[in-house]
């Protein structure tokens, strides 16, 4: 189907589903103990609740963009929010942990359907040079999704029920498929259809071994995992997979690869793929590292952190537009030098305020600066990546850059918590709960660890630097077919 909407109207159809996916990678967080005690769940399979969506994603996101290339964007958007949808029932419905579990992964094979196409359908939506604007947009959404993620969470499991952080996505659903089936163009996709089920077979192998002992390995302490196998020993595999992967994907390059190699040739898409890892790698433990001192450090409540919390967020959702325009006319390399810079500052801050009397009011510099930084990085990284990417590529494109950002947020979340014990043991507080360290050690091994997010950002710009310049290029004859006007 075919459409002469507008292409801002197509922009706000996608980014309900994106949300979505967002809002509930984080949102079950607050809902633990309630799940906890409502199905008898032990503290383990509590925990899968929330990883095995983030497993099942990160496994599965590459075959999603790969579905979008060969099926069209749009048909595999509308049967991932369906399923995703549908399984938010199912989550509600669940009367024990594993019937959650189970709804959950199959909530993440519908994210993993969705979330890829929505990059790829706006690059093919929107000139040249306004998709840096568009990515802004887009980007103040997922911003806005990941601030009111901890708040309405936490809202909804004290005045109604956790079963209604899942019954919330039904309505929200269902008006957005409504929505992207009428408005959403029908962009084309690839000619043949063929499916590479080695490369298939091989990556998503890969890639669940390595998620799995990354999410694994710090409680068990890299060591056993499955029986004899250990978490190192796991992801030790789960290299070797991948590294087979390309060896394969190389011999495939003429017969519908899953991984085109014209797409890595692209020395700024592979530079701008680095630093979307390394954006989530360091915000993703930042905000981590921020909740556990307000809860364990300095005795807030879970609503009150994610009341405090959710100002870098929502300051995000104001600059991301800017960014995107600034994209737009400048190019977005030293944009998001800027945005970087200004992100690993208000980091910075934030270890300078990580005391056992920290308030609200003396981090909210610190987290306005933090979310400035946040919403310049969101459009340009992806606009600078995407600009000279072959339409027909563009869901793998996607999907890679999705990939990176939520590989870097499990490296992130596995490297804060091995820094993190390796203070708590200077102090003597190693293998402790958290609850029954003293809340003097959790906060001085948070103002250390605040290091590893600063460093990483730091590397981001390195990587950014080497990129080349780019400028917004005018609407190319190509690109006129797949442009909304």
């Amino acid at each position: 189907m075919t459409t002469a909407r507008s292409p801002w109207t197509v922009l706000l159809a996608l980014c309900v589903g994106q949300s979505l996916g967002l809002f509930n990678s984080t949102v079950v967080n607050v809902a633990i103990p309630a799940i906890s005690a409502d199905l008898n769940a032990t503290f383990d399979q509590v925990l899968w609740v929330v990883n095995v969506y983030i497993l099942v994603l990160t496994a599965l996101t590459m075959l999603g963009a790969r579905f979008g290339d060969l099926f069209s964007p749009k048909r595999m958007y509308l049967i991932g929010l369906g399923v995703f949808t549908a399984a938010s029932i199912a989550c509600g419905l669940a009367q024990s942990p594993q019937q959650l579990i189970g709804a959950r992964i199959v909530q993440a094979i519908g994210s993993a359907l969705m979330s890829p196409q929505t990059l790829s359908i706006i690059t093919k939506v929107f000139p040249a040079d306004r998709r840096g604007a568009a990515i802004g947009v887009w980007g103040s959404f997922a911003g806005l999704s990941v601030a009111v993620a901890p708040s309405l969470g936490g809202l909804l499991v004290s005045a109604l029920d956790w079963r209604w952080v899942f019954y919330m996505n039904v309505p929200i659903g269902v008006a957005g498929f409504v929505l992207a089936a009428f408005v959403v163009p029908n962009v084309p996709a690839a000619r043949s259809r063929r499916l590479d089920l080695v490369g298939i077979g091989l990556l998503t192998g890969g890639l669940f071994m390595i998620t799995y002992a990354l999410i694994e390995g710090e409680p068990n302490r890299w060591g056993g995992v499955w029986g004899p196998v250990t978490a190192p020993m796991l992801l030790a595999a789960g290299v070797v997979a991948v590294v087979i992967f390309v060896w394969v994907e190389r011999g495939r390059q003429h017969r519908e690869p899953l991984l085109p190699f014209d797409i890595v040739r692209n020395r700024n898409f592979v530079l701008m793929s680095g630093v979307t890892a390394v954006i989530a790698c360091g915000i993703g433990c930042t905000f981590f590292l921020v909740f556990l001192h307000l809860q364990a450090g300095a005795g807030m409540s879970a609503l009150a952190s994610g009341l405090a919390v959710a100002v870098a967020p929502l300051v995000s959702i104001f600059f991301s537009p800017v960014s995107g325009r600034l994209t737009d006319r400048y190019g977005g390399k030293y944009v998001l030098i800027g945005g970087l810079g200004l992100s690993a500052a208000g980091i910075g801050m934030l270890a300078l305020q990580t005391q056992l009397d920290a308030s609200w009011t003396g981090l909210l510099p610190a987290l306005v600066v933090l979310g400035i930084g946040m919403g310049v990085v969101f459009s340009p990284g992806g606009t600078i990546a995407m600009r000279d990417i072959d339409p027909e590529q563009s869901g793998a494109a996607s999907g890679l850059l999705s990939l990176g950002r939520m590989v870097g947020s499990s490296i992130g979340l596995a490297a804060a918590g091995a820094l993190l014990q390796a203070q708590l043991a200077a102090a003597g507080a190693a293998g402790s709960d958290i609850g029954t360290v003293p809340p003097a050690a959790i906060t001085d091994a948070v103002r250390i660890a605040y290091l590893l997010p600063v460093a990483v950002l730091v590397v981001g710009i390195g990587l950014t630097m080497a990129a080349r310049t780019t400028t917004a290029r005018a609407v190319e004859p190509a690109d006129q077919g797949a442009v909304l006007r």
